[in-house]
């Protein structure tokens, strides 16, 4: 089993990939919008199909290192089992998705194909 890196505030912007399947698909709508509501954060669209290099459906957040910390720690405390990967923006996608890449709960596969 891969060990899973916690997130770590080390950049200036930030994307966090909430992960749902049907099944969920209320819970997280209404949890990335809730984080839209208590935080300044931009609530992308939820997506019920694969987008980018994510392998499950997904809803995007995205923020900046100010907000960081009360973010992440109002995610963890409320996803109630969903995987969201968290991940810097440092302009090279695919050290994004992989070196500064981190997860709450458990890691999603991601296909990076198209970042290299």
């Amino acid at each position: 089993m891969t060990e899973v890196k916690r997130p770590i505030n080390s950049h200036r912007a930030y994307h966090a990939h909430v992960y749902f399947e049907q099944e969920t698909l209320q819970f997280a709508t209404d949890l990335c919008h809730k984080a839209g509501e208590l935080y300044p954060v931009t609530v992308g669209r939820v997506h019920q199909k694969l987008v980018g290099p994510h392998t499950k459906w997904s809803c995007q957040l995205k923020f900046t290192s100010r907000d960081f910390d009360h973010l992440i720690t109002w995610l963890d405390e409320n996803r109630k089992g969903l995987s969201v990967l968290v991940h810097a923006l440092s302009g090279d996608e695919l050290e994004d998705h992989t070196i500064y890449a981190y997860w709450l709960g458990e890691a999603v596969p991601l296909d990076l194909s198209e970042f290299q």
